[in-house]
């Protein structure tokens, strides 16, 4: 393996590989400005707080990590990313915000939209600090807008969304023996073995946008996927932050997006797959989530970063780790459990304010919840 993460390493190319470094620490954590911060406390201890709605945790978001369309991560520098456009997006639509989406929309075209149609990954004090593009961002936001088109009766947001999915497909994304699947960005387009973050993987997004283009090979993405999926969990109880997939057809669990992080784990990143998967409409899809429900539920109490066969690597919490037992739970017909653990990732977002545990208590619920997103929640009211 180390012979073969050299020459993917060399292959990618030296300043696509730290753009992707820089990327692959901000998303976990692991860069100054973590997802983790001090509780608000009063001299008794911390502040107690309410469980959020689904569509109070979206109004929450948008009130509290949003400026004039811009989604601002307070926490970590004050800068703002693609994701955060994205997931604001998908937000404001489950908010039933049709100003605040556009608004949203409209500082993302004018301050990351690329020459190529993709969009920036990085910006802080005014300008672009890094311009390769990421591709769960692209898809997140590009399925907002295909929706957003239909739900607020603005075609212009379903023409943007169609496009958007347009230049995602034709750049980053590539077929291998399991199926055409989703690259993390431009940069890992050479070949012939793929870097992978499993989490990117979106069999709703995708769905939505096969439906919206016509483009059949976003129904390939689907199934291809799946296919990833299944294969990762067939050799771990838990999927890896990062892996690769190989010319072969094979699936390798990768320390980092380059290979180059400090071990192999199931944490920021992976701890979204759950989510995305329970949200499917296919059972095949549901299942895989489910199947998560072992590895996760040993202790009550549930770490942020596993081994993925489970053993805790840390004893840090974050919400979106119970969000993602959550949608496990309720993948495997555990509505109680699930319930539970989706209070607890409200309280634990509340209390420790984060732009990354705010986002993801609003997508958590909001996926799993309400059918706002164009899914299928196994916990709908």
């Amino acid at each position: 393996m180390r012979r073969g993460t050299l020459a993917w390493i060399i292959a990618c190319g030296t300043a696509a590989l730290a753009a992707t470094v820089v990327i692959a620490l901000w998303s976990t954590g692991l860069l100054p400005f973590t997802k983790s911060s001090t509780p608000e406390t009063t001299d008794d201890g911390p502040v107690a707080e309410d469980i959020l709605t689904a569509e109070e945790a979206a109004t929450d978001f948008l009130e509290n990590w949003v400026d004039d369309g811009r989604v601002v991560r307070r926490d970590q520098g004050g800068d703002t990313v693609s994701e955060g456009q994205a997931y604001g997006l998908l937000i404001a639509l489950g908010a039933d915000d049709e100003e605040g989406f556009e608004s949203i929309w409209r500082w993302t075209q004018t301050n990351l939209m690329r020459d190529d149609g993709l969009l920036a990954w990085r910006w802080q004090d005014g300008g672009i600090v890094d311009s390769e593009p990421a591709s769960d961002a692209d898809v997140d936001a590009a399925r907002a807008l295909v929706l957003a088109g239909t739900h607020f009766d603005r075609p212009e947001f379903t023409e943007a969304g169609n496009s958007l999915a347009g230049a995602i497909m034709d750049s980053m994304t590539a077929p291998t023996p399991l199926g055409r699947i989703l690259l993390p960005g431009v940069w890992a387009a050479t070949g012939p073995d793929y870097p992978y973050n499993p989490s990117y993987a979106s069999p709703v997004a995708f769905g939505v946008l096969a439906d919206s283009t016509g483009d059949e090979r976003w129904t390939e993405l689907v199934t291809g996927g799946t296919e990833v999926t299944a294969a990762l969990l067939a050799k771990s109880p838990l999927p890896p932050d990062w892996a690769q997939v190989t010319a072969a057809g094979a699936v390798n669990a990768m320390p980092g997006a380059t290979g180059m992080d400090q071990d192999v784990r199931y944490s920021y990143d992976a701890a979204r797959l759950p989510i995305r998967f329970a949200e499917s409409c296919r059972d095949e899809d549901r299942q895989l989530a489910a199947q998560l429900v072992q590895p996760l539920t040993r202790d009550d109490q549930l770490p942020a970063a596993l081994d993925l066969g489970g053993t805790a690597l840390n004893t840090d919490e974050h919400p979106l780790a119970y969000l993602a037992r959550a949608a496990a739970s309720a993948s495997a017909g555990d509505t109680s459990t699930s319930a539970e653990d989706l209070d607890r990732a409200s309280r634990l977002a509340q209390q420790y304010s984060t732009y990354y545990g705010a986002a993801w208590t609003a997508l958590g619920r909001l996926m799993l919840e309400t059918d706002t997103l164009g899914g299928c929640p196994p916990l709908r009211n």
